[in-house]
């Protein structure tokens, strides 16, 4: 027996990387058929514009897409907040198709309290990291990750579970763990300087739920949805608590069987930019 999609007031979500190989997009799929959020929203990195010069796009990256605009045509508020690897959709800010809005930064009122939702790679800037040096770290990091898929892809013939290469790497590299603080740092400092309660990022692909102090005494909670590369989570908002949803820890979803139209992979080859986004918008009336 099909279940009822689980209600929850707010569902945040980022760094899902559409168009890349790291993606996790079937699972990402499962996960969005299985909840209805009153809001739902996109905090950056949520298509990969950066590396579309692979010409990658699957079946089941088209199947998020459409089923996020499904939501939203159920009556979920779906709000895109921009990142850096989107950032070509922040001249569209303020842009809003029924329930669908593209934004650079959110401000909601959460039980009383302000939430101030945005990506988070403004802290680049704030820790002098430039432009060039975050996209000689994406294709880095993209390495990581085609390196992750081919060591996990062993490990699966010989009945191994899951692991995340890149994520133990980053966690054991003294300047990743030095970059994260202070992004952390820097989130909490801002955040008490502007008044809010809670700060929501995305960014650093880095699950987390909890109170930051600051040199100067204040504190704010910092969440941070974490990725569909390393992690596969998400933040929800019900029941006037917030929690930290991880797929790899959902039975429920993990046990169930694979949607096969889900799994076939059609990777486009020879196509420029335009030609692909003609191919998306194809896709999405089809």
């Amino acid at each position: 027996m099909k279940k009822k999609p689980r209600k929850v007031d707010l569902v945040v979500l980022s760094d899902i990387h559409l168009g890349t190989y790291g993606c996790h997009a079937s699972e990402l799929y499962k996960y969005l058929k299985s909840i209805q959020p009153g809001k739902l929203i996109l905090n950056g990195d949520i298509i990969d514009i950066w590396q579309f010069s692979k010409r990658y796009w699957p079946n089941s990256h088209m199947k998020v897409v459409k089923q996020i605009m499904n939501l939203a045509s159920k009556g979920t508020q779906v709000f895109y907040i921009t990142g850096n690897h989107d950032e070509t959709l922040r001249k569209f800010e303020g842009q809003q198709i029924g329930n669908f809005q593209i934004l650079n930064k959110l401000v909601l009122n959460i039980e009383g309290q302000k939430a101030w939702f945005f990506h988070g790679d403004i802290f680049d800037v704030f820790m002098k990291h430039s432009r060039w040096l975050a996209k000689l770290g994406a294709v880095s990091y993209d390495a990581l990750i085609l390196l992750n898929i081919f060591i996990n892809k062993i490990r699966k013939l010989f009945g191994y579970s899951y692991v995340s290469v890149s994520k133990k790497i980053k966690d054991n590299v003294k300047s990743a763990v030095k970059y994260i603080n202070n992004f952390e740092e820097t989130a909490a400092e801002l955040a008490v300087k502007k008044g809010y309660d809670y700060i929501i990022c995305g960014h650093i692909h880095k699950p987390e739920n909890r109170i930051l102090k600051t040199k100067n005494g204040g504190n704010v909670r910092y969440l941070n949805s974490g990725d569909w590369i390393e992690n596969l989570s998400a933040l929800e908002y019900r029941k006037k608590k917030w929690k930290i949803y991880s797929f790899f820890k959902d039975k429920n979803l993990n046990n169930s069987d694979p949607d096969t139209e889900d799994d076939k992979t059609q990777v486009l080859v020879d196509l420029d930019s335009k030609m692909l986004f003609k191919k998306m918008i194809d896709d999405f009336q089809s």
